[in-house]
């Protein structure tokens, strides 16, 4: 289904993407309103998500808000459920990373990189699906992984732990809320051009050729591939799926 702003038909689903200023969660946005599904675009950076919204049109909603804020969470949730009557679907993007050999990562480093990677996606899921159950919503719930869960990088130790964290709390999550109407996966991109992944790999090319050489595909991937993805895992054609870690890499978890 296109989008079409101008339509008179109904907006049947309503998404949460954090994140969603830029990027991987903008790519998602785009595909989601394409599919007829409102998005709340959450971030700290209130220009990004105004231009977003801009961009998405009348089906985009932006809040400003920083995700290791935990105790305002379920206010946050609440105010958003009374806006826009239920949630439908949560998409967990947000993360941050941080490029440091093994031994230099301070303690608040590893632990701010936790804060935002993982607890602040386990309080905002909690909250979420409170009002999932609250309101009998067929939910859907995708965390965003990465290869760095699926093989070991260097250099980027903490973000490798939050990452393993968020492939096992997508399990745990799936077992315990999958009976009661709720699916949760996650998807795992590999190389995606980004400014993210710009930024880790202007200064080291040899990390990009290793890259590329073990990337079967032999090319990077686009956001838009991601939110491919992400609109197969919540859509009907998805709805025997649960607690699945998808690899969205061109292959890049299983080359040589």
């Amino acid at each position: 289904m296109n989008n079409n702003n101008s339509s008179s038909e109904a907006v049947h689903k309503t998404a949460i993407i954090t994140g969603g200023g830029s990027g991987i969660g903008l790519a998602i946005a785009e595909k989601f309103v394409q599919q007829n599904i409102r998005v709340v675009i959450i971030g700290r950076d209130g220009g990004k998500l105004n231009a977003a919204k801009e961009k998405l049109g009348e089906w985009c909603e932006a809040v400003s808000f920083d995700m290791n804020d935990l105790p305002g969470i379920p206010n946050l949730v609440n105010e958003l459920v009374q806006r826009f009557g239920k949630i439908d679907i949560l998409i967990n993007n947000a993360g941050i990373n941080q490029k440091k050999g093994f031994t230099e990562v301070t303690d608040d480093e590893f632990q701010k990189i936790l804060l935002t990677n993982v607890t602040a996606v386990f309080a905002l899921s909690r909250e979420v699906v409170k009002t999932m159950l609250d309101k009998k919503v067929e939910g859907v719930i995708i965390n965003i992984s990465s290869m760095a869960a699926q093989y070991g990088l260097p250099k980027v130790i903490a973000y490798s732990a939050s990452k393993n964290a968020i492939d096992g709390m997508t399990r745990a999550m799936a077992v315990e809320l999958s009976p009661k109407g709720i699916r949760v996966n996650a998807i795992a991109p590999g190389f995606i051009t980004t400014a993210m992944t710009a930024k880790a790999f202007s200064d080291d090319p040899e990390r990009m050729n290793k890259a590329m050489g073990r990337t079967p595909m032999g090319k990077f991937g686009l956001p838009g591939d991601i939110g491919d993805a992400a609109v197969f895992l919540v859509s009907d054609a998805a709805r025997y799926i649960t607690g699945v870690i998808l690899p969205v890499d061109g292959g890049n978890s299983i080359g040589f």
